[in-house]
């Protein structure tokens, strides 16, 4: 059970093109937002969908294959982990981010 300790796995599109940095220390980091999509249909019996937006890092050679293959709108699956930062905003004020590290991706379609 210890495998499935802070798991993440989510399939969605690609909300924005990936943004690519490459720190002094020679790591390189790939940040983009995902798409989720949930269907449903509602008491009325009308579809519906409910889009849940995650934001997504990956560094090295995961951030590498984003790099060359990931754009907008193309649908990827990614396995990771979630990781929770805090920070202070310019007003002081205390900020946390909550990310999906990537350990695994997998592009899924040729489109965007």
């Amino acid at each position: 059970m210890s495998t499935l300790k802070n798991k993440v796995q989510l399939i969605g599109n690609v909300g924005n093109e990936p943004e690519i940095t490459n720190l002094e220390s020679g790591k390189k980091v790939a940040r983009l937002s995902l798409a989720t999509n949930e269907n449903y249909k509602n008491s009325q019996g009308e579809k519906q969908t409910d889009t849940n937006w995650h934001t997504v890092i990956a560094w090295g050679k995961t951030a590498d294959i984003i790099e060359k293959y990931v754009t907008k709108g193309k649908e990827i699956a990614v396995a990771g982990k979630l990781s929770t930062r805090r920070y202070e905003d310019k007003s002081g004020n205390k900020r946390y981010v909550t990310e999906v590290v990537i350990s695994d991706i997998l592009l899924l379609s040729n489109n965007g």
